[in-house]
């Protein structure tokens, strides 16, 4: 995913000299190519997150479209004030950009696992947050949220699902994107852990029970009517995401339900559900520990069918 992020960004920033990339000390092979071809549009900010911030926020008053880069939480939690108070409420055109959304830097422990930050994102006034699900749709969503007006959040992960568009299929932010057709439950997924939810899906088939998958990839401002649908055209209704079950893509869904009177037969949020992740590992293997791979998924969906039947 960050490959093709900062790919379709130098594509982009060639063409609007008002594009900026500010990196907090890393991700500089990555950045090779765009530091030579754009030098005057780069800015490290050094090992200087909540600073890296405010120096975009302070550009993009003065007419700049600003993406700040780090990994984790950093770009984040560690910078929640900046962007709350400067970026946010100013409605200023920063787009804080995190590769590692999260299991994907499992190794280095608690504080690289980003797992509250979708929660903690969507409560922000006047930000959009967007989680892309595959390659094309974090090409995309970059174009889209350069030219969306004000603050935005773009979660990048290690991994990554088939979100392959159908012929002529545009991205548009708020419009979520039916990857797979079924009849007996609906998995609304965001983020890389598509590729589980699709080992889920290929398993269950192989059982003969059909999986509608539809992808999530943007949290805020999320697709009701998609959610709302989705609760009716199958009977069952699933949310699955590398995050905490609370506040995340789970907690909005089961809002737009209950908010809208609307009670799926069955419902199940698949995630993060015992507090901090405190196993280190690779990203594959704390999605099996904690129960978010894709036989672990699969098996959870067979249960709560067989519940209802």
């Amino acid at each position: 995913m960050r490959d093709q992020f900062i790919e379709r960004l130098e594509s982009l920033a060639r063409a609007d000299k008002r594009i900026a990339l500010i990196t907090g000390d890393l991700g500089f092979g990555v950045f090779d190519n765009y530091r030579k071809n754009l030098p005057e549009q780069f800015i490290n900010a050094g090992v200087a997150e909540q600073n890296m911030t405010m120096i975009a926020t302070g550009m993009a008053l003065e007419g700049h479209i600003v993406f700040t880069y780090s990994i984790g939480n950093f770009p984040t939690l560690r910078c929640l004030e900046m962007i709350r108070n400067d970026a946010a409420y100013h409605e200023a055109n920063v787009k804080v950009v995190c590769i590692g959304g999260g299991f994907s830097y499992g190794a280095l422990g608690i504080s690289h696992h980003a797992t509250e930050d979708l929660a903690i994102m969507r409560s922000l006034p006047n930000v959009t947050v967007v989680s892309p699900c595959g390659l094309w749709e974090v090409m995309e969503a970059t174009a889209a949220i350069t030219s969306t007006a004000g603050t935005c959040y773009l979660r990048l992960d290690k991994d990554f699902g088939d979100d392959t568009p159908k012929n002529g299929e545009a991205f548009h932010l708020g419009k979520a994107r039916v990857l797979r057709e079924g009849t007996d439950a609906t998995v609304l997924v965001t983020g890389g852990i598509l590729r589980e939810v699709q080992s889920a899906a290929a398993v269950l088939e192989s059982k003969g029970i059909s999986t509608r998958v539809v992808s999530m990839h943007t949290i805020k401002p999320l697709d009701t009517e998609a959610i709302l649908r989705s609760a009716t055209v199958t009977a069952a209704l699933v949310t699955v995401e590398e995050h905490t079950i609370h506040g995340g893509l789970g907690g909005a869904v089961a809002e737009t339900l209950l908010d809208a009177g609307v009670m799926p037969k069955r419902f199940l949020r698949v995630g993060l559900d015992v507090g901090f992740s405190s196993i280190v590992g690779s990203q594959p293997y704390l999605r099996m520990r904690y129960q978010m791979d894709g036989a672990n998924i699969a098996a959870r969906i067979e249960k709560l069918l067989r519940l209802g039947a």
